[in-house]
C-alpha cells in the first residue's frame, strides 16, 4: 500500500494538524519516507504515531523557536527549543555545510532536541554538497556499560560520510548496539523473536524474547571496545552540546515526563585541505579493495553505504508496503 507521493501528502496532513508549519511537516516527511525506501522499516512511519503522542503530550514543540548562535565562521551552536528531531537536525546539517563551504571546516553542535531517524539521512546531505562527514546523537538508554547490569547508554550511532568517485556516496552509518532497538520494537509489536546474543533479560540472561529484551539490556558491537564507542557518542553529543547524557534522554516511546533534550553533533570538513586530488585518492583506495580476492559466495565487496543506495533504488518505484498496524495508525492519525 502507499506509492511515495500520497503517503507524503497524508504524513505531512497529519503533522500539520498536530501543529507543524508546513516547511516543518514537509521535512518530517522526507525523512520519514526516506527511511522507508532504504529499507529502515524501524526509524520510518512506525515512528510518526509516537512523534504526535509526544507532541499532544507537550513533550515536543510543533512552534520551536529554534535560535542559532555564531561562535565563529566556522562553528554554530544551535538551541532546539524541543523541536521535532528532524526539523533541528535539517537546520543543523545545512549551517554545517554552510560554515565549511566558508572556511573549510564546520562544527555544529545542537542541544533540546528530539530524536532525529538516521544519521546517514543527514551525513548524505553533506555528502552531496561534496564534503566530509561525522554524525553523533545519543539516545535514551539501551546498552549496559561494559560490566554493568543497568542499560545506561543509546544505541549511540556512529556516522561517517565520504564522497566517493562514483555517485554511490560512502556513509556509514552504524549503531554500537549488535541490533538498533528499532527492531526489537518492531518484532515485540509483531510478536516475533530476536535473534540469539544481542540483548538479556532485566536479570541479565540471554533471551531471545523481544519484550523482555525491551525491558532488559541490549548488547554492544564487540563487548568492551562498542561500550567504549557508546559512551564516547553519549560525550560527543551530550556533554560536549549541552544536551541529556549518562543516562537521562527520555525514552520517546514510554516517557511523557518531559522533552528529551538530544543533543546532536554535525562536523563537516571540505576533502581538499591537505591534498588537491582527494577524489583520485579515494577512487584509488575504493578500487584497491574491490579488487581484493573474495572469499567463496562473495561476488563483490561493497563499501558501506552501497547496498542501502541499491535498496534505495530497488524502492523507489515500487509501492510501499505498510504493515496493518501502522496502517491502523495512519488511519487514526489522519481522521
Amino acid at each position: 500500500m502507499g506509492n511515495g507521493k500520497k503517503l507524503n501528502q497524508i504524513i505531512i496532513k497529519i503533522l500539520k494538524k498536530n501543529g507543524l508549519n508546513t516547511n516543518h511537516a514537509t521535512i518530517c516527511s522526507k525523512a520519514l519516507i526516506n527511511a522507508e525506501l532504504v529499507g529502515a522499516h524501524s526509524h520510518g512511519l512506525s515512528r510518526l504515531k509516537m512523534y504526535c503522542d509526544r507532541i499532544q503530550k507537550k513533550v515536543i514543540n510543533p512552534k520551536p523557536k529554534i535560535k542559532i548562535k555564531k561562535i565563529s565562521q566556522s562553528i554554530s551552536r544551535i538551541d532546539a527549543n524541543n523541536s521535532i528531531g528532524f526539523v533541528a537536525a535539517d537546520i543543523g546539517i545545512k549551517q554545517a555545510i554552510k560554515n565549511a563551504k566558508k572556511t573549510g571546516i564546520g562544527l555544529v553542535g545542537i542541544k533540546n532536541s528530539g530524536h532525529y531517524g538516521l544519521s546517514g539521512y543527514y551525513a548524505e546531505q553533506a555528502v552531496k554538497k561534496n564534503l566530509i562527514v561525522f554524525c553523533f546523537t545519543n539516545a535514551p538508554p539501551a546498552i549496559a556499560p561494559h560490566g554493568a547490569k543497568k542499560s545506561l547508554f543509546g544505541t549511540n550511532p556512529i556516522c561517517f560520510g565520504t564522497p566517493t568517485s562514483s555517485k554511490v556516496p560512502f556513509i556509514l552509518d552504524t549503531s554500537v548496539s549488535v541490533i538498533n532497538r528499532g527492531k526489537i520494537r518492531v518484532a515485540a509489536r509483531n510478536g516475533k523473536k530476536i535473534p540469539e546474543g544481542v540483548a538479556l533479560d532485566k536479570f541479565g540472561k540471554p533471551t531471545t524474547d523481544a519484550k523482555k529484551a525491551l525491558a532488559g539490556v541490549q548488547l554492544p558491537i564487540a563487548g568492551f571496545r562498542g561500550s567504549g564507542l557508546a559512551w564516547m557518542v553519549d560525550i560527543l553529543s551530550g556533554v560536549f552540546t549541552g544536551g541529556n547524557h549518562g543516562g537521562k534522554v527520555k525514552d520517546p516511546f514510554d516517557d511523557f515526563s518531559g522533552p528529551q533534550n538530544i543533543g546532536h553533533l554535525f562536523f563537516v570538513m571540505k576533502p581538499n585541505l591537505f591534498v588537491g586530488n582527494y577524489s583520485e585518492r579515494i577512487k584509488e583506495n575504493i578500487k584497491r579493495i574491490k579488487r581484493l580476492p573474495k572469499i567463496k559466495g562473495v561476488k563483490e565487496i561493497l563499501y558501506p553505504g552501497q547496498s542501502k543506495q541499491r535498496r534505495y533504488k530497488k524502492n523507489l518505484n515500487k509501492k510501499i508496503n505498510i504493515p496493518a498496524n501502522i496502517a491502523e495508525d495512519l488511519k487514526k492519525l489522519n481522521a
